[in-house]
């Protein structure tokens, strides 16, 4: 899991800077509608929708704004309807590229990414060319001196795949069912958890640094198009 925890790095880092464009509050209002939609207005027993106004909180979006966003979802506003896609493709490299979307209007979205794509150094491709590189796994990142050694001990009890450490951060896989249970435990430790049910690549393709800053560059304009919610990838730097 090194490549997915160097990358997880790097999406770290570009993470404050995100949260400073208005872009994240769109994105995050998105997942918002979206979660309300499918599982309930209601964060108590909507961890998805919980996770997503975490998520909100953290980019500073109003309350107002986050009230309105589970509104459209539940029917309570009326809004526009958002459907989810995956988009499977290939980066500089050769390396693997999965882009999550949710649009309003799919006839409009997907030829603007190929066109990033293309124009990038990548390329789309066909349904199902990618997806089966990657797993869907719970992820908590947790900062190494907010953690204490007696509690990654309990946390090794309750059922995870992996976990290392860059340091500054500790990286935590578990499978997306043990999420809500890890999180809560966490959280009532009043240990402040960073953390989303993501795809993470199965096995990694190590690649130089000229490599990685066109890779990096590709993930940067493809995540900044407002219909992109998510850009995963299996390289590691080398």
């Amino acid at each position: 899991m090194s490549g997915h925890s160097k990358w997880s790095t790097i999406k770290r880092k570009k993470g404050a800077a995100d949260a400073k464009r208005g872009i994240a509050f769109t994105r995050v209002s998105k997942d918002i509608t979206l979660a309300a939609r499918e599982y309930g207005g209601n964060p108590e027993s909507n961890p998805a929708l919980r996770l997503a106004i975490k998520k909100a909180k953290n980019v500073n979006m109003p309350i107002a704004n986050i009230d309105r966003a589970i509104k459209k979802g539940t029917g309570e506003l009326p809004g526009v309807s958002y459907e989810d896609y995956i988009y499977e493709g290939y980066g500089p490299s050769g390396v693997a590229i999965l882009i999550v979307i949710l649009t309003d209007n799919k006839n409009r979205t997907l030829p603007e990414i190929r066109s990033l794509m293309t124009k990038n150094g990548g390329n789309l491709g066909e349904s199902g060319c990618v997806n089966w590189m990657f797993e869907k796994k719970g992820i908590i990142n947790i900062k190494s001196d907010r953690i204490s050694e007696d509690v990654i001990l309990e946390i090794l009890e309750l059922g995870i795949d992996d976990i290392s450490n860059d340091e500054e951060y500790y990286e935590i896989l578990m499978k997306p069912e043990n999420f809500e249970n890890i999180s809560k435990f966490l959280e009532n430790k009043d240990i402040l958890v960073d953390g989303e049910v993501a795809l993470v690549s199965k096995n990694t393709v190590k690649v130089d640094s000229d490599s990685a800053d066109k890779i990096i560059n590709l993930i940067n304009i493809l995540e900044n198009h407002e219909d992109v919610q998510n850009v995963y990838s299996n390289f590691e730097i080398e």
